[in-house]
């Protein structure tokens, strides 16, 4: 499925605001016209922002918000050619190399990453907020599995997504209907951590977020490795995984703090090393 073009006039610095303050990296999708829609020089924006937040020891957290009343409708198609005749691979190739992409970046990413969605979370914009370690939604939030309208498959990671927060028969209950679940919906099930109301979304993210940045960033990447690879593991190599995990913390500035300042009856001053 080809995506649209970067639209004439616009720059990504625009379409994607990112910033750094505290520690905390802050990638705002910015078409609100569009419901922030993602294209291809958009989505590639975002990989690099995510892989530039890994490497950066400034960045201790990340947080994905949206501008409007959209999170993040999905791929932007409305330019884009029809599919017509396509080669063999040709279709499979640009899903590979495009949208899964995009979820890997934030599955992999080295720094927790907060989802504040703000509106409407729809296709494979559900699915970047579900990659997220932590999903903060805003009332009027909705997340809809779009695909089955447009009578195409979930991609962008969905069918590996969906099932492993809750369930193989509400993963298919979501994506055979494609219905529009409310926020409310979204956290009895499990998508999503917490709601609230529409004017305090920004307060919250900014607050969970600075409660990560000054936590000892290592282990937190450590634990998110673990975590995500534990959903694909059997339980030796989970339980290898994790002492082979505490090995390296070890090694880390801030698990040193932390061991200190419970022997010293003190808080811990964590510095992300």
């Amino acid at each position: 499925m080809p995506d649209s073009p970067q639209e004439p006039g616009d720059s990504l610095a625009s379409l994607i605001r990112h910033a750094t303050d505290n520690h905390v990296c802050r990638i705002t999708l910015n078409r609100p016209e569009a419901l922030n829609a993602i294209n291809p020089d958009q989505r590639e924006h975002i990989i690099q922002l995510l892989g530039d937040a890994s490497g950066d020891p400034d960045v201790r957290a990340v947080v994905i918000t949206g501008t409007g009343r959209g999170f993040c409708a999905g791929a932007d198609l409305r330019k884009a050619p029809a599919v017509r005749d396509p080669v063999a691979g040709d279709v499979a190739r640009t899903i590979r190399l495009g949208a899964q992409r995009l979820i890997a970046a934030v599955l992999d990413c080295e720094k927790p990453v907060i989802a504040a969605v703000n509106g409407t979370a729809a296709g494979l914009g559900a699915h970047l907020a579900l990659a997220c370690d932590l999903v903060l939604a805003a009332e009027s939030a909705r997340f809809i599995e779009v695909f089955v309208r447009r009578g195409l498959v979930p991609d962008g990671g969905g069918a590996y997504l969906l099932p492993r927060l809750i369930g193989p028969q509400r993963a298919k209950e979501l994506m055979f209907f494609g219905d529009a679940l409310t926020a409310a919906d979204a956290e009895r099930l499990g998508l999503v951590n917490r709601v609230v109301p529409d004017g305090e979304l920004d307060k919250t993210a900014r607050e969970w977020a600075a409660r990560l940045a000054t936590g000892p960033t290592r282990t937190l990447a450590l634990t998110k490795q673990l975590v995500n690879a534990s959903l694909d593991a059997d339980r030796t190599t989970a339980f290898a995984a994790e002492a082979a995990a505490q090995e390296i913390n070890m090694t880390t500035q801030d698990a040193q703090e932390g061991v200190t300042s419970f022997v010293e009856r003190r808080n811990p001053k964590y510095r992300g090393r």
